[in-house]
């Protein structure tokens, strides 16, 4: 049986790891990764519009990996439409990068599961195999970070230089065009850097579960015997 401390250590990255994966699949299930205020530039073309007249041209978008919505104002009122990225829009998009996000993100919250389970086993007992113990641990979860940041890191790319909010804003617009006025990151891309991490601090963790501390031995006094004590 490992050791009071160390279980209570294991105990919490089982905790985290766990929340990791629910982190993912949160991530992964809303629709809020990216959100922006899109112009109709063929509208504000048209009637040569000027600054106080943009908002009537201006709306905003949503999307996140499987789908999203938008609001398009093109002078007459606003339209809201909702979209999905599969199967029609993907094939606008940059497909082998945004599978990709959606591949890396399963793999990441794969090894979250497997992070928790080496875990569990080490709160049971001290395995005879280093690679179950804490090394196991600190190598999945290294697994589930990287991996986890490396979807970040992609989601990052296909917006700054594949324009991405660009392209969905224009998916089935074969008269009006959009551009991108602003773009601003939401919870769910938030939500996946904090899955990752998280196993940062769960790495942290193992690192503080490798170092053995003292324990505090107490001197017994040495029984000091005299002839006096013999005597009686």
């Amino acid at each position: 049986m490992p050791g009071c401390f160390k279980q209570t250590l294991f105990a919490f990255i089982a905790i985290l790891s766990s929340a990791s994966f629910i982190l993912i699949l949160v991530a992964m299930g809303t629709q809020k990764w990216m959100t922006g205020k899109i112009l109709c530039k063929t509208g504000v073309e048209l009637v040569n519009a000027t600054d106080p007249e943009l908002v009537k041209f201006m709306g905003d978008i949503y999307y996140g990996l499987f789908g999203g919505g938008k609001t398009r104002q093109c002078g007459l009122g606003g339209r809201r439409s909702r979209f999905k990225i599969f199967p029609h829009l993907v094939k606008k998009l940059n497909a082998t990068l945004h599978v990709t996000i959606i591949l890396f993100l399963c793999v990441a919250f794969s090894f979250a599961l497997v992070s928790l389970g080496f875990c569990i086993l080490n709160i049971i007992k001290v395995p005879y195999r280093a690679i179950t113990g804490p090394a196991g641990i600190a190598l999945w979860n290294i697994l589930a970070g990287g991996f986890a940041t490396l979807a970040v890191t992609c989601f990052m790319a296909a917006v700054k230089l594949h324009n991405l909010t660009e392209r969905i804003a224009n998916f089935r617009e074969n008269v009006f065009q959009f551009v991108i006025l602003e773009e601003e990151y939401e919870h769910s891309f938030w939500i996946c850097v904090a899955s990752a991490t998280v196993h940062g601090v769960n790495l942290l963790l193992v690192a503080i579960s490798a170092i053995h501390f003292p324990t505090l031995k107490t001197k017994t006094e040495e029984a000091n015997v005299t002839a006096e004590d013999i005597m009686y």
